[in-house]
């Protein structure tokens, strides 16, 4: 399998690689339904949940975080990178897994599925492949690697669509409910899979167990960020809460 080559966006590494995702006076709202209202945080843990009943607005957040959604007012910085004018070296540095892997699964087969980012990248053929062939090893997927990707059991899929992200080197992930689709036994795989990550990582979650050894948590309610701390203060509270 082979691609041709895109240019490199070499000025992407231009801005200082550890300033952390800023957001400032964020605001957003899908019509006249605001969803997140006033938000200004700074990101720098290594590791940090987002936790929220279903239509608080953690989604949205998550999306704000690689541009995939723009806020209507307010500004979020990547390192210094406006998500609103720079995405594409905003998602050189942030990667994003959907809740839904087949979401993000575009192409027939495995291989070529995790070689479609690196490719976009502008990368040689030969980094291209060593990249797919890494990812296929790391994560059990070397004896589908012509397989119809979407044939693949849903954990295979997960998996598939992280290595994916993986594959393009971001410096952070962001996870929108990773684990949703999942069975106990998958949802421990994705869970080890995140722990074992290089990358910061920002998990939007409903399982309070994955955020166990965490640095950081952020409960969300009704758009707004009410309240911000360690795994041991936010997540026992926002539990009574929903009693």
């Amino acid at each position: 399998m082979r691609w041709g080559r895109r240019p490199a966006e070499e000025a992407d590494d231009a801005v200082a690689p550890g300033a952390g995702i800023e957001l400032r006076d964020v605001e957003h709202a899908y019509g006249e339904r605001v969803v997140l209202d006033g938000i200004s945080l700074t990101l720098t843990e290594r590791r940090i949940g987002v936790v929220g009943a279903n239509g608080s607005g953690k989604s949205t957040f998550a999306r704000l975080l690689n541009g995939l959604v723009v806020p209507t007012s307010g500004t979020v910085l990547v390192d210094g990178l406006d998500t609103r004018t720079q995405v594409r070296a905003v998602r050189r540095r942030v990667g994003f897994v959907f809740q839904d892997p087949d979401a993000q699964i575009v192409h027939p087969t495995v291989a070529e599925d995790l070689a479609f980012g690196p490719h976009n990248q502008g990368l040689p053929d030969d980094e291209v492949q060593r990249r797919v062939e890494e990812m296929l090893g790391r994560y059990g997927l070397a004896d589908h690697r012509d397989h119809p990707a979407h044939l693949l059991s849903g954990g295979q899929k997960q998996l598939l669509a992280i290595a994916g992200v993986l594959a393009m080197r971001p410096r952070r992930i962001v996870f929108d409910e990773p684990t949703t689709l999942l069975d106990l036994s998958n949802t421990r795989r994705v869970a080890r899979v995140i722990d074992e990550l290089e990358q910061d990582v920002v998990v939007v979650t409903h399982h309070l167990d994955l955020l166990s050894g965490f640095d950081r948590v952020l409960v969300v309610e009704h758009g707004r960020v009410i309240a911000d701390g360690t795994p041991a203060e936010t997540v026992p509270w926002y539990v009574a809460r929903m009693d």
